[in-house]
């Protein structure tokens, strides 16, 4: 545990410093707040592979949804955990460098902007910390690391979404790649992690011999709890996807003659 904690908090600000470092002096012509803005999208690229990685490599293990065990299920949690910390202080550390480049320098108002823009995703990962952890650590005891593999694939849409928004940085929006990744984003995101959640139910049910409707009866109500918790914001995340992916390819209507 001590040594994968050590991992990621070596790693993941590591690969911060050494992305900037190098977009610094690859792209001169960028602002510190363009490379500090794609080094954190690198990270957290790195942080959905390795988690997506996990997460199958759990899901091909364990046969028995319920009670079949694989170490990874336990051990990236530990890993996550010091990322979780990391991507708060990166976020922040955005919003200062882009108020920055604006000359509003005040650190309280910076951080006062950076609470309200970010209360969703500080709320999410304040939850994970200290909800999410203690159940997949302690709490769930020695079951479910079939779904805690599944959880972990949830991350696979993080690099379309973190693409995107460095396009959007750049200012190429309107190329064929940004409509490409587009679509990708909402793709991936619809599966993994919205229809994710009755794949779960569904896979419960097929080896229990339950339909996929009677599952939420026959499970503990704290886990159907916990999967609304888990899916609700992802719902919102997903209407605002669907809601830019409109306005990307809603094209005007062309001008009449004469």
């Amino acid at each position: 545990m001590l040594l994968t904690l050590a991992g990621g908090s070596l790693f993941f600000p590591g690969l911060f410093v050494l992305s900037t470092w190098w977009l610094r002096r690859a792209r001169p012509e960028w602002t510190y707040h363009d490379c500090v803005m794609i080094s954190t999208r690198v990270v957290s690229s790195a942080q959905a592979v390795l988690a997506t990685g996990s997460g199958i490599v759990i899901i091909r293990a364990c046969r028995n949804v319920v009670s079949d065990r694989h170490w990874l299920a336990r051990e990236y949690v530990w890993f996550l955990i010091p990322y979780m910390v990391y991507d708060t202080y990166a976020m922040y550390l955005c919003e200062w460098y882009r108020t920055r480049e604006q000359d509003r320098r005040h650190t309280l108002t910076i951080f006062r902007n950076f609470l309200s823009k970010n209360r969703l995703m500080i709320t999410h990962h304040v939850v994970i910390l200290l909800v999410l952890v203690p159940v997949t650590q302690r709490l769930r005891g020695e079951l479910g690391d079939f779904f805690v593999g599944c959880i972990f694939t949830a991350e696979l849409s993080t690099p379309f979404v973190s693409l995107g928004r460095v396009l959007i940085q750049l200012k190429q929006q309107h190329t064929l790649l940004y409509k490409v990744n587009g679509i990708l984003t909402l793709t991936t995101f619809l599966s993994c992690r919205i229809l994710l959640f009755p794949f779960m139910y569904w896979s419960y049910g097929h080896q229990q011999r339950l339909s996929l409707f009677q599952v939420p009866f026959r499970i503990p109500l704290f886990c159907n709890m916990a999967n609304a918790v888990l899916i609700a914001p992802q719902i919102y995340w997903f209407s605002l996807l669907c809601k830019k992916a409109a306005r990307l390819f809603d094209t005007p209507p062309a001008g009449k003659d004469g």
